[in-house]
Formats: structure tokens, C-alpha cells, sequence
């Protein structure tokens, strides 16, 4: 009885601190919504109240009438799944590559890959600014002010991250499963992308899901490289029209805030169904 109350006690003290932790995490995102229904008179008052007794969307129709907002969102996009796209394929092939070969240099290159990520990124964002615009000189599209620079640096960024937590994935997969598949007479790119892939899936989607997130939220090199070509900036930077030097618009900016989160809720959902169901539909395959 003793063990089965304490047991009990455990449990609910499990429950309590995980449905702590989702009203922490909740919070913000509440007050961002909140924020960007109340009229402009209660998000500019002195005296907050988690309540509006006025909703309004006078916050996105001034967000959906800025001039470009539908091009930023598909800049913003296209940054974005291309990032995604080209990192999970170049992070299953290098994963497969370190994990499942044996070469010179290998241990260096996982270490090189480690101290990639520890330097911060603005440490090297000038650095960037300077190829790139040195790349333009040569390479028609691949300067500054093009949407090809983000795509490079970010996924430059997010690979690192990536070939480090798929390594782990197809680590995990026994190499008896490829052997078998050799005996029976399967080609080496007909293990990789039939047998292989689906399994270690889960980790493709959860890389993803960081490509995304990076590249979605991205400010600091949109803002850097895209210098001139206005029709080339992301959502990020399209917020700072809301920012004025004499009184900032955060009811607009609040309702910005909301609806480029929306994208990264439904991909994060899209994908969350993927890590579940990828490996039982891989090993029906």
C-alpha cells in the first residue's frame, strides 16, 4: 500500500510539474494572441489585464494591408522549405556516410562538425556579408540581395545539428538489416533510399523541424543581406515596419508575431505525425 501511494504521490507530482511547465511555455503565445485582438488603446495601457472585453482584427488588417506582405510570406517560404528540402538530404547522405563508412579523417570531421556549432552566429555574419557580395562579382545570383544566400547560409547553419543527431538514427539501425538485404540481392542505392530511409525518418523529420524553426524565425542575415532588394526580404524583416520612432504599432506587431507562427504550428504538427507513424510504416515497408 506504501509503495503504490508513493508511486501515486510520484505520478501526480509528474502531472503537476509537466502541466506547470506547458502554462509557462503556453503563456506567451497566449499574451502574443491576446495582444494582437485588443483595440490599441488597452495594448498601449499602463494597466495589463489577461482579458479583453473588445476583441478586434483591426491589428491584421493593418499587418495584411502593408504593401508586399503576401511576397515577404512567400520569400519567407521559400527560404524555408528549400533549407529544409536540401538539409535533409545532404544530412541522411553525410549521416550514412560517417556512421556506416570507415575513412581517413572521419573523427576530424565530426569534430569539425561539433566546433561548427559553437560559434555564434554573429560572429561570422560579417564575414558572410563579404563573400557573399565578393560571390555576386562572379556569380550572377549568388550575391547579396537574393534569396539563394539565405538558402546557403542557412542550411550551412543547420547541418552541423543535424549530421550530429541523424548520426544517431542510423547508428541505431542494425547493419544486419542492410546485410539481409544485400544476400537478397538489393543495390547499395536501393538500400539507402527504400530500406534506410524509412527508418531513420523520425530523425529526418525532427532535423526538419529545426531547418524550419531557423530559418522561418531568420533576422539577422535577412536583414544583413538583403540590402536593397526590397522584394526580396523575409516576414522578419517586413516586421520593422511596425516599429516608429515616436510610438511603436504593437498591436500590428503582435498580430505579425501571430501569423508567421502559425506556419511553424502546422509544420511542427505536420511533422510531430511523422516522428509517430515513420517507423511503423517502415517496417511495414
Amino acid at each position: 500500500m506504501n509503495c503504490l501511494a508513493d508511486r501515486r504521490g510520484w505520478r501526480l507530482l509528474a502531472n503537476g510539474g509537466a502541466i506547470a511547465a506547458a502554462v509557462v511555455t503556453a503563456f506567451p503565445i497566449f499574451w502574443m494572441v491576446l495582444s494582437a485582438v485588443k483595440p490599441k488603446g488597452e495594448v498601449q495601457s499602463l494597466d495589463p489585464r489577461p482579458w479583453t472585453a473588445h476583441p478586434t482584427l483591426d491589428g491584421f488588417r493593418r499587418v495584411l494591408g502593408v504593401d508586399g506582405f503576401g511576397r515577404y510570406f512567400a520569400n519567407s517560404a521559400v527560404v524555408a522549405l528549400s533549407v529544409v528540402v536540401l538539409s535533409a538530404v545532404v544530412v541522411f547522405l553525410a549521416a550514412v556516410a560517417v556512421t556506416r563508412f570507415r575513412f581517413r579523417f572521419r573523427t576530424t570531421v565530426m569534430v569539425m562538425f561539433l566546433i561548427a556549432q559553437m560559434i555564434p552566429v554573429e560572429a561570422l555574419t560579417i564575414p558572410l556579408f563579404f563573400m557573399f557580395r565578393d560571390a555576386g562579382r562572379h556569380v550572377p545570383g549568388l550575391g547579396l540581395n537574393t534569396l539563394v544566400s539565405l538558402v546557403l547560409v542557412q542550411l550551412a547553419f543547420s547541418l552541423p545539428f543535424g549530421i550530429w543527431m541523424m548520426r544517431g538514427f542510423v547508428a541505431a539501425v542494425p547493419e544486419s538489416i542492410e546485410e539481409a538485404a544485400q544476400i537478397d540481392g538489393a543495390s547499395r542505392a536501393r538500400i539507402l533510399w527504400r530500406i534506410l530511409l524509412p527508418l531513420v525518418s523520425p530523425g529526418l523529420a525532427a532535423t526538419s523541424v529545426f531547418s524550419f524553426i531557423a530559418a522561418w524565425n531568420d533576422f539577422v542575415f535577412a536583414k544583413t543581406f538583403i540590402i536593397s532588394a526590397t522584394r526580396n526580404q523575409t516576414l522578419p524583416s517586413a516586421l520593422l515596419v511596425f516599429f516608429k520612432p515616436d510610438e511603436n504599432d504593437w498591436g500590428g506587431i503582435m498580430a505579425a508575431s501571430t501569423l508567421m507562427t502559425v506556419p511553424v504550428l502546422v509544420f511542427f504538427i505536420a511533422v510531430q505525425r511523422k516522428l509517430v507513424s515513420g517507423l511503423a510504416g517502415a517496417v511495414k515497408d
